[in-house]
């Protein structure tokens, strides 16, 4: 089975410096990996993103667009994401989010459309 890490947290938190170093050690110990960017609003990328988001959907080009402030941008961001599934179906065949997303619903119905293709998803809220 497939497994996705996706980390979920406020700006700052160690979400994109954890993809980083995930990717770092399993290349290093030769293991196949993919890091991808999934937050729209995300201009700095320390990994090899195998797909960014920002080529569907940017925050800064939504909120010009719809005239909307940076909640209202990524919130509008995700649900294009929501919309356009088959998107990241694709990306993802092929190889984190402030927390006010954690709460919108557009989050757990991609999370739940990524275990119907078959990925384990763990969300940091669960227990084990």
């Amino acid at each position: 089975m497939r497994t996705i890490v996706l980390p979920i947290g406020p700006p700052g938190s160690g979400k994109s410096t954890l993809c980083n170093g995930l990717q770092q050690f399993m290349n290093a110990i030769n293991r196949p990996c993919s890091a991808a960017n999934l937050d729209p609003a995300n201009d700095n990328i320390p990994y090899d993103a195998a797909f960014d988001v920002r080529h569907l959907v940017n925050v800064e080009d939504v909120m010009e667009r719809e005239e909307l402030g940076p909640n209202g941008g990524i919130l509008w961001a995700m649900e294009e994401v929501e919309a356009n599934l088959g998107w990241l179906e694709e990306r993802l065949d092929e190889c984190g989010q402030p927390e006010l997303t954690i709460h919108h619903m557009a989050v757990p119905r991609i999370l739940q459309r990524l275990e119907k293709l078959g990925y384990r998803v763990r969300r940091g809220s669960e227990e084990q």
